[in-house]
């Protein structure tokens, strides 16, 4: 039998003498698949017998054009493959190349990280409770948690200026230091937060259809989710204790006292509780931040390829050649090879840099969490229904753009 062709939901019958079986050609235009993701289902009634995921739709080469411009130019690119978390996207690249500069930022800096990283945790987990919840029919839990995503974009606003793509980080630092409004504000929505998460808990814990539509559905077992390279809430979910924030401590995650949740079997249900668990424990990060936020600079002053104060460069004639040297040559990166991850709301994003020096990298690799969760998708599905593939993607808490790349 033919391929289906890409497009609209498709249905062709086949005859194999066993019986007759439906192939149905699930996206890449499809609110269930959550962007341009495409699933060629072979049915038996409603069970499904095979699965066969399509990905490439959303390609756009964003490593190979790393290999063409700066460092810092490559910044916004890093919005925009998981829009969800841009700013976890920001910092996470921006580690990295500080990692092959050996590089380390002031305290304040630091810290100012961890408080954007959490934020965007959040913003990343509360969207992903709420379209999940409404993929299984809970349209109320989808408003309550983007009402407090939005509060989380508008400390976005304060900070870079932008709602959704911020751009925030640069290599060495970030654009600018937080309001001092700034934490109190933060408190204040750590306790509204708090109040809708238990409301969201609330709606979903007694609802007898969303706990039928999630319990033992989509079983991830930990042996599959090891076996196939699964990071984060997906392998967190199935009893796995694997947090890059405990076990690789970067920015100063070590001097933190937070918890990391797990799972029993790895089921949607699991994933859902480990998820509102998370920003419970974002929230204690968050707390733990503004409490011992030290003063002092949030970027280093004293390297070359860090943009100097803009005061000084109208004053001072060293100051404004070593703009001018940053702006069109970018940091001055020794030659040499390294990984670095850190734990995005999706999994391990990681990024492998090949530098022969100068300001561009010779070569850039990412290592998309995305990827590697769609990846288990023929093993998973067969034997479920057709009812449960919206539960099943909307646990999974995948974004395209980063799949794709």
């Amino acid at each position: 039998m033919p391929e289906p062709a890409a497009g609209s939901d498709y249905l062709a019958e086949t005859t194999d003498g066993l019986g007759e079986t439906v192939t149905l050609n699930m996206g890449p235009s499809h609110s269930a698949t959550h962007g341009v993701l495409r699933l060629i289902l072979e049915l038996d009634g409603e069970e499904i017998i095979s699965c066969d995921p399509v990905i490439g739709h959303l390609h756009r080469g964003i490593e190979k054009i790393g290999e063409t411009v700066q460092y810092n130019q490559f910044i916004p690119y890093t919005d925009r493959f998981d829009y969800l978390s841009p700013l976890s996207n920001n910092i996470a690249f921006a580690c990295a190349i500080e990692k092959l500069l050996d590089w380390e930022l002031p305290e304040r800096g630091q810290a100012l990280r961890v408080l954007a990283l959490e934020l965007s945790r959040m913003s990343s987990h509360l969207l992903d409770i709420g379209v999940g919840a409404m993929d299984v029919g809970a349209m109320t839990v989808f408003l309550y948690a983007y009402e407090e995503r939005e509060k989380i974009h508008n400390f976005y606003e304060q900070l870079s200026g932008a709602r959704f793509t911020s751009s925030f980080t640069r290599i060495g630092g970030q654009i600018h230091d937080m309001p001092d409004t700034m934490p109190a504000q933060i408190l204040e929505f750590c306790d509204e937060c708090s109040r809708t998460l238990d409301e969201i808990d609330n709606l979903l814990l007694k609802n007898n259809i969303f706990m039928n539509r999630m319990k033992d559905i989509g079983i991830i077992t930990k042996e599959d989710a090891l076996s196939y390279g699964l990071t984060g809430i997906h392998l967190r979910a199935s009893g796995v204790k694997r947090d890059l924030r405990k076990l690789t401590p970067y920015l100063g995650y070590e001097n933190y006292d937070f918890d990391v949740p797990i799972g029993e079997i790895g089921d949607c249900y699991d994933r859902y509780l480990c998820r509102m668990e998370e920003i419970r424990q974002s929230i204690v990060i968050i707390r733990q931040v503004l409490k011992s936020m030290p003063s002092g600079p949030i970027n280093i002053t004293d390297q070359k390829g860090v943009l100097p104060e803009k005061q000084k460069v109208l004053q001072g004639m060293e100051e404004l050649i070593r703009q001018f040297m940053t702006t069109t040559e970018g940091v001055n990166a020794p030659a040499g090879q390294l990984y670095f991850a850190a734990e995005n709301p999706r999994g391990e994003m990681g990024f492998m840099i090949d530098s022969k020096g100068g300001g561009i990298p010779n070569r850039l690799r990412m290592r998309s969490p995305s990827f590697c969760t769609l990846s288990i998708l023929p093993k998973l599905l067969p034997g479920y229904l057709i009812s449960d593939v919206p539960a099943i993607l909307g646990s999974f808490s995948f974004v395209q753009g980063e799949c794709d790349r």
